[in-house]
């Protein structure tokens, strides 16, 4: 890593000249991450010191605000600084003074071995594309590469192939870039991620009207970013990988590909499946299901054009899906009915419906490094710092309840909010009110106006009698009550195994991975490799996920830049397969499951879909975002098998 933040030079963008907006923007953005520009750019240490004792972790219970005249003499000094004629000229750096300043930023210490993970996340340093680095092998020209899966994964991997100089291909199976945002549009889809966090860490955007956006502005995020790097020349639309059968004879793998009812067959060198984990609907075992007469759509299939004004509706399952669905549609529905298949705590976020302002659009347009230091929070707030919520405690006490000090305060935050909005229906807080710790599985986000607002509506009941049989007009419950609908809404998830879903792999002497997986057992060498199936990567593999908190798009940048370190290392040693040792897969899988007996996943009263049917958790992700970053940061070659 660098010893500065970047080199020393003149700073680009300014002088600002629209003060007006400038001024806007200084009363609008975030305060620390305004001290952080200003230090960075000013290298004042003085007023980095006075900020510390009036900065805190959102975390603490201490209370202590900024006084106003120090903050008016930041704004002051940074409108000074930001307007000035003459060229600012950054000092440099130590990663130990930039340490000391992530630390007053957030409040708390920032230990020295995730620097390196926050300057890369964060986007200071801009490394030169690996296809101009001296010195450095180029692939042929005849090394493919087949991507599989057009969404965040596959643009991703699309982005960095190309900056490597690999011959790529995308096949997605739709019409249209996007993954499950262009396949999720039922009303009030939206992002429980913050969108400063959720885009890519090489292609922040200034843009996003809210901090956890709906849909469609997700979407067409994720086009711009293909559009902007050339990734969409690179796809076959339509088209879905039916098989993949490696050749060991010419090391190249054999894929079936099928478009519009024709089946062909091309070869690469190398695959990386990038289908991700939420793509596949799953349809609930409920009796009768095929028996009603209107309307029954799942959330992943929702078609827009059905009119649910003035009908009677209902929704079965209430987790992110199901909540979102029914803030948007309880307006207009003439009955809302929601039907709770199992209890989910509810958080306040109060900035789940805020809309970003044009102050601090302008900040993160025009304010060099604010947009850089403001992730950095963001990250650190809803990210790793969330991690002491799923972490066990073994001197814990009590843990039938909550697992750890953390976890406990998490919980009482959460359930002093459900008290509060059902403080006049306490038959709706003990109908919803978990009975397991909190981030045993997802967490349904919420603010004034959402979730729990709409269930206290007139025109919204909660059901929790179970679902006896759905019927020609509407759903009987197992107390023998017939609640006539005219529209099922599905909210139930997804369909995890089996991890390659219908999709078949046969590597070395023709085994099936499904046959050595077995329906839901899928494992792997870091979530990425498998042995005995070469030049084949996975990105959200197995226990790849950050179930403790956001991050999903760090996970697929770590993973898709291991992939082409390892791409990198086959084509520099003149090597045709790669794969892990026995070895090392046993290892790392050991590991995995040792560190997942002391997390909040496998508490006995925690059921969710991250278990498979022996109850081991396959799908989470045990370690901190950092941790992980830092494992697949590079191939270890004494764990791999070059041929």
């Amino acid at each position: 890593m660098t010893q500065r933040m970047q080199e020393p030079g003149r700073v680009q963008g300014l002088p600002i000249t629209d003060h007006q907006g400038l001024q806007q923007a200084l009363q609008e953005a975030n305060l620390p991450s305004l001290l952080m520009v200003y230090v960075q750019l000013s290298g004042d240490e003085a007023m980095l010191d006075a900020f510390a004792s009036h900065l805190q972790s959102i975390y603490t219970t201490e209370v202590s605000e900024v006084p106003e005249d120090l903050a008016t003499d930041l704004r002051q000094r940074l409108f000074a600084l930001l307007t000035a004629e003459e060229p600012i000229n950054e000092p440099p750096l130590s990663t130990d003074f930039v340490r000391h300043m992530m630390s007053v930023s957030v409040g708390e210490a920032v230990d020295p071995e995730l620097v390196p993970v926050l300057y890369d996340q964060m986007g200071f340093e801009r490394p030169v594309p690996r296809k101009e680095q001296p010195g450095r092998p180029q692939p042929p020209a005849d090394f493919r590469v087949l991507v599989i899966g057009g969404g965040m994964s596959g643009i991703a991997a699309g982005v960095k192939l190309g900056e490597a100089g690999y011959n790529y291909v995308i096949a997605e199976k739709n019409s249209e870039l996007g993954g499950t945002w262009w396949e999720n549009r039922y009303p009030g889809v939206g992002l429980d991620t913050p969108s400063h966090f959720y885009a890519y860490s090489f292609a922040q955007s200034p843009d996003w009207s809210h901090y956890h956006p709906k849909g469609p502005e997700i979407e067409r995020y994720l086009l711009n970013v293909a559009d902007q790097y050339g990734v969409r020349e690179r796809v076959q639309f339509n088209t879905r990988v039916t098989a993949l059968r490696w050749d060991e004879h010419a090391s190249l793998w054999r894929v079936s590909l099928e478009s519009q009812g024709e089946v062909s067959e091309e070869s690469f060198q190398a695959v990386i499946n990038g289908h991700g984990i939420l793509n596949r609907w799953r349809m609930p075992d409920i009796p009768g299901l095929k028996d009603f007469q209107g309307v029954a759509m799942h959330t992943a299939g929702w078609d827009p054009e059905v009119d649910l004004k003035g009908k009677r509706v209902a929704i079965i399952g209430t987790g992110a899906s199901g909540a979102q669905l029914a803030v948007a549609i309880a307006p207009e529905a003439s009955q809302l009915t929601v039907f709770q298949r199992s209890r989910h705590w509810v958080m306040n976020n109060p900035e789940i419906h805020l809309g970003v302002t044009e102050g601090v659009k302008f900040a993160l347009r025009h304010i060099p490094h604010y947009m850089e230091w403001f992730r950095f929070r963001v990250y650190w707030f809803t990210g790793d710092g969330l991690y002491g919520n799923v972490l066990r405690d073994p001197t814990w006490e009590d843990q039938s309840l909550s697992i750890s000090a953390q976890n406990d305060g998490a919980r009482q935050y959460a359930l002093a909010y459900m008290q509060r909005k059902f403080a006049d229906r306490p038959d709706l807080l003990e109908k919803m009110q978990p009975d397991y710790p909190i981030f045993g599985k997802r967490i349904v986000l919420d603010a004034d106006g959402g979730w729990l607002d709409t269930l206290k509506q007139p025109n919204v009941s909660l059901e929790t009698a179970g679902i006896e049989r759905i019927v020609e007009n509407g759903i009987l419950t197992r107390d023998g009550r017939l609640i006539e609908v005219d529209v099922i809404a599905l909210a139930t998830g997804f369909e995890l195994a089996p991890a390659l879903g219908s999709m078949q792999v046969f590597g070395r002497g023709g085994v099936e991975a499904g046959a050595v997986w077995g329906r839901d057992e899928a494992r792997s060498y870091l979530g990425i490799m498998v042995p005995g199936y070469p030049n084949f990567f996975m990105t959200q593999g197995p226990n790849s996920a950050p179930n403790h908190a956001a991050g999903v798009n760090m996970v697929i940048e770590s993973q898709v830049n291991y992939i082409i370190e390892a791409l990198d290392l086959l084509v520099a040693r003149g090597a045709k397969a790669l794969e892990p040792t026995e070895a090392a897969y046993r290892e790392w899988n050991e590991r995995v499951d040792s560190q997942m007996q002391n997390m909040v996943w496998l508490h006995p009263k925690a059921s969710s879909y991250y278990l498979n049917s022996k109850g081991r958790n396959w799908v989470s992700c045990p370690f901190r975002l950092a941790d992980y970053w830092s494992m697949v940061r590079e191939p270890d070659p004494e764990a791999l098998v070059l041929k």
